[in-house]
């Protein structure tokens, strides 16, 4: 087990980053369908959001989708991820996702990026 993984806050904070750097790509990739008015602290907040809402809403959304995610061999999870987005732009409203669409690819983007990020970390 790696260092970082033995701490809950460490992991967390890693977390936040993650979901703040792959917002910052998505918006940068979709354009216009993901803005955050090039504010650095509608980032960072809008990361914290999304990992709050991916620790603690994402979890009983997977329980209660399971047999979507199971019949579609786990590519309903993407769905599930867009959904994460949207909501965590319906929250904070600074971070604008113009349609579910957006939503979906942005989750796709933060995905991907939390799946680089963890895998370089998991190298250390």
């Amino acid at each position: 087990m790696h260092k970082f993984q033995e701490k809950p806050l460490i992991r967390f904070l890693i977390r936040w980053l993650v979901c703040g750097l792959g917002i910052w790509i998505a918006a940068a990739i979709l354009g216009n369908r993901v803005s955050y008015n090039n504010d650095i602290y509608v980032i960072l907040i809008a990361g914290l959001v999304l990992a709050i809402i991916n620790i603690v809403i994402k979890p009983i959304i997977v329980i209660l989708a399971l047999p979507a995610v199971l019949l579609t061999l786990g590519l309903f999870m993407i769905i599930i991820n867009g959904l994460m987005v949207f909501l965590a732009s319906k929250l904070y409203t600074p971070l604008h996702v113009t349609n579910f669409g957006a939503a979906i690819l942005a989750g796709m983007v933060i995905g991907l990026i939390n799946y680089l990020v963890t895998t370089i970390l998991e190298g250390i």
